[in-house]
C-alpha cells in the first residue's frame, strides 16, 4: 500500500486506459474499472477479489476486451494468466496492453502473451532475489532492523537498548530468576500470580501495557534469543498453502539465517539462554516421550526420585505411579515401556517409600555438616525475592501516579464549559486515581503478607534446620517439591535394581561430584506375605499337637501373646486365635494331625478298646469317663483310649462294677444335694 500511495503515476495511466476503451468505441457505462488488488501481490490469485471477478466475467461472456499495461498487472503467476488466457480464448476475448490488441483464440497472439506472462513470473522473481539478498547480507552484519519484542528499544541512532522504562526492565530480570528458581515456566505463571505482579506486553499502536503472564507469553519470552543479546534472523520460515493463507514453520538452530552472540545489550547471557532452552526442552520430553534420558521438573508428589530413578535392568528411567491405600499416598516406580510399546513382560516394579526412605537419610547424613550454611542462604534467597517482588509493586505505582498526574493535567487544562469533553476526562482522571489506589493497596497486602512469611514460618524452620535437619526432611510441612529440589543438587541420577528372591532392593546412588554410594532397602510384602503366619508360631502349633486339641492350642497361643498372621495387617491387636485357625494351620502347613500322632503311640478307636477289653463300647465310655482308662480328644468331642497290652483279669471286675457303682451313687447324692439347697433358698 506505500507504494500505492506513494507512486502514484502507474495508477493514473491505468486508470487513462478508460480514454483508449472509448476511443475504441465502447460506451462508457460499458466500461468496468477493477481496482480492487491494489497493493496486492500478483504472485498468486488465492487472495485477489478483483482477479476472480475477471476470470468470473470472462467465463460468463460478460467481457469483449481485457485492458492493462502490461501482464505483470494482471498476474505474476504462470498458471492463473494461461488460465485467463484460455478462458479469454473460449469466451472470444481480445487482450490489449501499451504495444498493441492480441486475439487468444490465435496461436501466434497466445503464444506470445504466454511468453510475456513467463517473463512477467521470472521477472517477480528477480525483483524478489534482488530484495532478498539485500536484506540477507545486512541480516548477517546484523544491522537489519527486525521487530524487537517487548523489554528493548532502538536508540536515536539505530541500536539496540534496554527499555528505559524501569518497570519493565526490572519486571523482565525478576521473570528470568524466576523462572532459574522454580525451572517450569508453568510454575513461574503461578509465582507471578501468587505475588501479584504483571508482565510487560507491548501493543503495535498503545505502546505498552502491563497483563497477567500467560504460559504462551513465557515460553515464547524464554525461546527468544534477542533477550540474550544475539542477533538472529530467519528462526521461523513462512509458506503460503494453495488456498492462499500463511503458515509458520520454526527453523532449527542450525538452519537460522544469522545468530550473532553477545550483538547488544541483553537480559541474561546466552549461556544462560542456552540452559532455559535446555529446561524447556526437558519439559517437552517428560510429556511427549519417555526414552530420552531426563530429569523432569520437581512436582508435589511423594516420590523423591521423581525424574532421576534408572532401572537397573534396561537402563530406561522409570515412571511414576501413584495409588491411594490405607489412607495414603504411595508412589511406584514402574519400567512398563517395553510393556506398552511393544507387548513384553513390565521390567521392575518397585515400592517407592522404602527406597525414598533410605535416600532421605542419605540426604541428610549429607547435608547435616552444612546445614548452617544452607538455611543462611536460603533465608537470604527468600528476603532478596520479597524484596524484588516489592520493588517491583513500587514501579506499578509508580507508573500509576504518573498516568493519574497527567490525567490531572489534562482536566485542569480543558475549558469548564466545555461539559461534553470535561466529563470525559474527569471520568479517565478518576480511573487512574482507582488505579493508583488498587496499586497501593496491592502493595501493602503483600508486604503484611510477606512480613509474616519472614517472621514466622520461614524463621521458625531455618531455626528447626539449624538444630536438626534430619527432623526438617521428615516434617510433613514440608514440601516434596523442595525435598526434590535439594536433592537435585546433591544426587544426579539413582540406579535400581529388584532382587525378589531375596525381598530387598539395590540402590546405587550417583552423586554429582561422581561418587558412588550402594544401599540395600527391604521389599514391602506383598499383601499374601503380610497376612502369613510366623514360621514360629507354626512350629509351636506342631509341639502342641503331641498333648492338645485345637481350642487347648488357641487358648495356649493367645495366652502367649501370639496374634494371627492377618492382625499384622489390618493393625487390629484385639484379634485372636480360634480352633478354626489352629485347623486352617495345620491343613496349610501339611502337620501330622492329633489322630495319626496317638495311633503312633498305640491308642485305640472305641470299637478296637471295646474288642480288646471283650467289653461294650458303652461300658469303655462309661470306663474313661470315670477314669479307669486313660482317653484323648483328638478332634473336639472324638478320642482314642489307651489300654493295657495285657486283658484285665475278671477279680478286677467287679472291683471296677463296684467304683463305677460308687461313682454314681456319688453323683446321684450330689444331685439330692443340690436339689435340697433350691428349696430351702426358696422358703427363705
Amino acid at each position: 500500500m506505500r507504494q500505492v500511495v506513494e507512486n502514484a503515476e502507474s495508477a493514473r495511466r491505468q486508470y487513462a486506459l478508460r480514454g483508449r476503451a472509448v476511443a475504441l468505441g465502447w460506451h462508457d457505462e460499458q466500461i468496468i474499472v477493477i481496482d480492487n488488488d491494489q497493493g496486492e501481490s500478483g504472485a498468486s490469485a488465492a487472495w485477489r477479489e478483483g482477479f476472480q471477478r475477471l476470470v468470473s466475467d470472462v467465463g460468463m461472456g460478460h467481457a469483449g476486451i481485457v485492458m492493462g499495461l502490461e501482464v505483470s498487472r494482471l498476474a505474476r503467476n504462470n498458471a492463473d494468466w494461461q488460465r485467463l488466457l484460455e478462458i479469454c480464448a473460449l469466451a472470444d476475448t481480445l487482450i490489449l496492453d501499451e504495444d498493441g490488441v492480441y486475439d487468444p483464440a490465435s496461436f501466434n497472439d497466445r503464444l506470445l502473451l504466454g511468453l510475456k506472462g513467463t517473463m512477467s513470473e521470472a521477472e517477480l522473481h528477480v525483483i524478489k532475489a534482488r530484495l532478498r539478498g539485500g536484506i540477507l547480507n545486512k541480516a548477517r552484519r546484523g544491522e537489519f532492523r527486525c521487530p524487537l519484542p517487548t523489554g528493548l528499544v532502538y536508540d536515536h541512532v539505530g541500536n539496540v537498548a534496554l527499555d528505559p522504562d524501569t518497570q519493565v526492565r526490572e519486571t523482565i530480570v525478576h521473570f528470568f530468576e524466576t523462572f532459574s528458581r522454580v525451572g517450569s515456566a508453568s510454575q513461574t505463571v503461578k509465582a507471578f500470580r501468587t505475588e501479584g505482579l504483571l508482565f510487560p506486553s507491548r501493543l503495535h499502536n498503545s505502546g505498552t501495557v502491563f497483563r497477567p503472564l500467560t504460559a504462551s507469553t513465557a515460553v515464547r519470552v524464554l525461546n527468544n534469543p534477542r533477550y540474550a543479546g544475539a542477533y538472529t534472523y530467519g528462526r521461523r520460515q513462512f509458506r503460503r498453502t494453495i488456498d492462499g493463507k500463511k503458515t509458520v514453520r520454526a527453523r532449527g538452530n542450525d538452519d537460522w539465517l544469522a545468530c550473532i552472540p553477545d550483538a547488544h545489550p541483553g537480559y541474561i547471557s546466552w549461556e544462560q539462554h542456552q540452559e532455559n532452552l535446555k529446561i524447556l526442552r526437558e519439559i517437552r520430553e517428560n510429556g511427549h516421550g519417555y526414552e530420552v534420558a531426563r530429569a523432569s521438573i520437581p512436582r508435589e508428589g511423594p516420590a523423591l526420585l521423581q525424574g532421576r530413578a534408572v532401572c537397573g535392568q534396561c537402563g530406561r528411567h522409570f515412571r511414576v505411579r501413584y495409588a491411594a491405600r490405607r489412607g495414603r499416598q504411595e508412589a511406584w516406580y514402574v519400567c512398563d515401556r517395553a510393556h506398552t510399546y511393544r507387548g513384553e513382560p513390565v521390567c521392575q516394579s518397585i515400592a517407592g517409600p522404602p527406597v525414598d526412605k533410605a535416600i532421605g537419610m542419605l540426604i541428610a547424613e549429607q547435608m547435616t555438616p552444612a546445614a548452617v550454611e544452607l538455611a543462611l542462604e536460603v533465608r537470604k534467597e527468600i528476603e532478596a525475592r520479597h524484596e524484588e517482588a516489592d520493588r517491583l509493586r513500587c514501579r506499578a505505582i509508580e507508573r500509576a501516579q504518573t498516568e493519574a498526574d497527567l490525567a490531572q493535567r489534562r482536566f485542569m487544562l480543558v475549558d469548564p464549559n466545555n461539559r461534553l469533553v470535561a466529563d470525559t476526562l474527569e471520568g479517565e482522571w478518576n480511573e487512574k486515581l482507582r488505579i493508583l489506589a488498587n496499586a497501593r493497596e496491592e502493595r501493602e497486602r503483600a508486604r503484611k503478607h510477606d512480613q509474616f512469611f519472614l517472621d514466622e514460618a520461614v524463621h521458625e524452620r531455618l531455626v528447626a534446620m539449624t538444630a536438626d535437619f534430619d527432623q526438617l526432611w521428615a516434617d510433613p510441612n514440608t514440601p516434596n517439591r523442595n525435598r526434590k529440589r535439594l536433592l537435585a543438587h546433591i544426587i544426579e541420577d539413582v540406579t535400581l535394581i529388584k532382587l525378589p528372591a531375596e525381598g530387598t532392593t539395590k540402590v546405587h546412588v550417583r552423586f554429582k561430584g561422581g561418587k558412588i554410594q550402594t544401599l540395600t532397602t527391604m521389599s514391602p510384602k506383598s499383601s499374601a506375605q503380610q497376612i502369613k503366619t510366623q514360621p514360629g508360631i507354626v512350629e509351636q502349633v506342631d509341639k502342641l499337637l503331641d498333648g492338645h486339641i485345637y481350642s487347648e492350642i488357641a487358648d495356649l497361643l493367645n495366652q502367649q501373646g501370639y496374634r494371627p498372621g492377618e492382625a499384622a495387617r489390618s493393625g487390629r491387636h484385639d484379634a485372636r486365635f480360634t480352633p478354626k485357625r489352629v485347623a486352617y494351620l495345620v491343613h496349610e502347613y501339611k502337620l501330622r494331625s492329633r489322630y495319626d500322632r496317638l495311633r503312633e503311640r498305640g491308642m485305640l478307636t472305641k470299637q478296637e478298646a471295646a474288642a480288646r477289653l471283650n467289653i461294650h463300647e458303652h461300658t469303655v465310655t462309661r470306663w474313661a469317663e470315670f477314669g479307669l482308662i486313660a482317653s484323648h480328644a483328638y478332634n473336639g468331642h472324638y478320642c482314642l483310649y489307651e489300654v493295657p497290652d495285657s486283658d484285665p483279669p475278671q477279680k478286677h471286675c467287679s472291683r471296677w462294677d463296684r467304683l463305677v457303682d460308687r461313682a454314681a451313687a456319688q453323683r446321684q447324692n450330689a444331685s439330692r444335694q443340690k436339689l435340697s439347697t433350691e428349696h430351702e433358698r426358696d422358703a427363705v
